[in-house]
């Protein structure tokens, strides 16, 4: 299996040009307002986000963040979160329908931020990561992307977290982290995809979480820069290569 970890992804270095399209970047997802009550989906906020709201979304992602990490995201109700927050209950429920929705809002937010990452990564060639490769020079978008992570380093760890939701990691690996592999395949295995290439996928997406997640819970002692190599260097180590960058 020599050069097997390269994979279907050396494929498009036969025929793969440089991307030259510049695909719109979403526009990043600042909601204030919560979901209607019969709906788990993030509500969009008017712009500009009223102060106010922006305080109060703040003090209660604190406070979620906080409590998650203290006593498991099952061993505090919203009361508690209020109270933490220094908000009362009316406030909330103006906003949520519970404690499910508020953090479902913010995973959310965090994901919409990370999709930006994968859209910036499908520019990139397969050549383009193997120049940088070869360079052994860090991919400018990985460092940014390693950045957001550390900026929103409490999160991660609480949400990633034994005391976190469960479902993130799975959706933190649909959402991103296959998007990223993807983006690296031949066309012809983008379009019409066979189960190895499912599987390839499905490995190499959840090596990079778990990757994250190490980097997350061993402190983030790496700088991105660190870590935006290692990413890289992960993707082309043959089995039985030496390990080291």
């Amino acid at each position: 299996m020599k050069g097997e970890s390269i994979g279907l992804a050396a494929i498009s270095l036969k025929s793969a040009k440089r991307k030259s399209s510049n695909a719109p970047v979403a526009e990043e997802s600042r909601a204030c307002s919560a979901p209607e009550p019969s709906s788990r989906t993030r509500t969009e906020c008017p712009a500009p986000c009223d102060p106010r709201i922006a305080r109060s979304r703040a003090a209660l992602r604190e406070a979620l963040i906080e409590l998650m990490e203290e006593r498991g995201f099952d061993g505090f109700t919203v009361n508690d979160l209020c109270q933490r927050a220094g908000l009362n209950r009316g406030t909330f429920y103006n906003h949520f329908k519970d404690k499910d929705a508020l953090l479902q809002a913010f995973e959310d937010e965090v994901l919409a931020e990370l999709d930006d990452f994968s859209r910036k990564m499908s520019e990139i060639s397969i050549v383009e990561l193997m120049h940088y490769r070869m360079l052994k020079k860090p991919l400018p978008v990985l460092v940014e992307l390693f950045d957001y992570v550390r900026k929103e380093g409490e999160f991660f760890h609480a949400v990633l977290g034994p005391g976190g939701d469960v479902r993130f990691g799975p959706r933190l690996r649909e959402a991103v982290c296959s998007k990223l592999i993807m983006s690296l395949l031949h066309e012809q295995y983008r379009e019409d995809p066979t189960p190895f290439v499912n599987y390839y996928i499905a490995y190499f997406a959840g090596a990079y979480v778990s990757v994250i997640v190490r980097w997350i819970e061993t402190g983030m002692q790496e700088s991105s820069e660190e870590m935006a190599l290692i990413a890289v260097r992960l993707f082309f180590i043959k089995p039985g290569e030496s390990i080291k960058l």
